[in-house]
């Protein structure tokens, strides 16, 4: 058994499937349909769904192609597909802060429909939607990269380092550059409301 087997808690990790799809590439089409919807979803939030489908897919045959260079130490591949998604969506700059300063001018969208509270809780954060998304287009790359692997795909900032090709310590301190500028755009918009810990995500 080799250094890289004991590591995996169960014989079909991503990991074991991508060994195994070097001999069997049909076998990674399990590790595409297990992380397919993230990734997916995640380019989505990031270029909107017009780019979503090209990119996500993408992200995979950069995946597949690459994937003799794999880790096996690391059963779960996702921290590894976020980072070719992440260098992918890199590619399209542009079209990611156009999305977002587009989202800033837009603003609140209206609600009229839903129970008092409900509408209470859409609005207030629609209303903080647009200094968010001002807030995302003004970060550094490098910092905002690191600070939605961690918001929006839930990665953990060292998880976010490796997919990322980064020193954990890198990540973390783009990870708190990131968070206080988003806080401050958001206390901006609510200046009775105070934030605390490192919880809170947009």
């Amino acid at each position: 058994m080799t250094a890289g087997t004991r590591a995996l808690p169960v014989q079909d990790g991503d990991a074991a499937l991508i060994a195994r799809s070097l001999r069997e590439p049909e076998d990674f089409a399990t590790v595409f349909d297990r992380h397919y919807p993230r990734i997916h979803g995640y380019v989505a939030r990031r270029l909107g769904p017009g780019l979503a489908d090209d990119v996500a897919a993408e992200t995979f045959l950069v995946a597949f192609a690459r994937r003799e260079r794999y880790d096996l130490t690391h059963p779960d591949a996702g921290p590894w597909l976020y980072g070719i998604a992440s260098n992918l969506i890199s590619q399209h700059h542009r079209a990611e802060q156009r999305r977002y300063r587009a989202m800033a001018r837009a603003g609140a969208d209206e609600v009229s429909d839903g129970h008092a509270e409900e509408v209470a809780v859409r609005l207030d954060a629609q209303a903080r939607r647009a200094p968010l998304a001002a807030a995302l287009a003004g970060i550094s790359k490098r910092d905002r990269d690191v600070l939605l692997l961690v918001a929006w795909a839930g990665l953990t900032s060292e998880e976010a380092g490796r997919a990322l090709g980064i020193p954990a310590g890198t990540a973390r301190s783009r990870l708190h550059r990131a968070r206080k500028k988003i806080r401050a755009a958001l206390d901006r918009t609510s200046p009775t409301t105070t934030t605390t810990g490192e919880d809170h995500r947009p």
